[in-house]
């Protein structure tokens, strides 16, 4: 299989995750997070860049753990596909992760592009780790 090839199998795998679950997921985590920043009188102009960054790592921790874990999507190539390339397959999440933690941090936050891309390096390589760890230990799972 050729690179773009590759590339568009794992964006396409990426989408077969429980994203509907992701987003209240997200949505509890952040809101969470707000509340607490609220309550211990963290208030500043960028009171919106701490829990919209935990809003976007669940959810796409829980998209992307989600569709590793999941049976039950539609094509059976794509699955198999994930299956046998988990890494590739935990790469689109953790990189639109990247992008939009960093976007968030700069436009919410008062951090700039460099310094908001080098915070967004930690969670997107938490969610890359973790999903491909999952999709590692299910394949050998698999095979045992």
């Amino acid at each position: 299989m050729s690179r773009r090839e590759n590339r568009q199998l794992a964006v396409a795998s990426a989408t077969t995750g429980p994203w509907r679950t992701a987003a209240g997921v997200g949505a509890v985590a952040g809101g969470a997070a707000l509340g607490i920043d609220l309550i211990t009188g963290h208030w500043s102009l960028s009171i919106l860049a701490g829990p919209a960054g935990w809003a976007l790592f669940f959810f796409f921790l829980v998209g992307s753990v989600g569709g590793a874990l999941r049976r039950d999507t539609g094509d059976r190539r794509l699955r198999r596909w994930a299956a046998e390339h988990p890494w590739r397959a935990a790469l689109p999440s953790a990189g639109a992760l990247l992008v939009l933690n960093a976007l968030a941090q700069t436009l919410l936050g008062d951090a700039s592009l460099i310094g908001a891309f080098l915070i967004s390096l930690l969670p997107a390589g938490l969610v890359l780790a973790v999903a491909g760890v999952v999709g590692s230990v299910k394949q050998a799972r698999k095979r045992g």
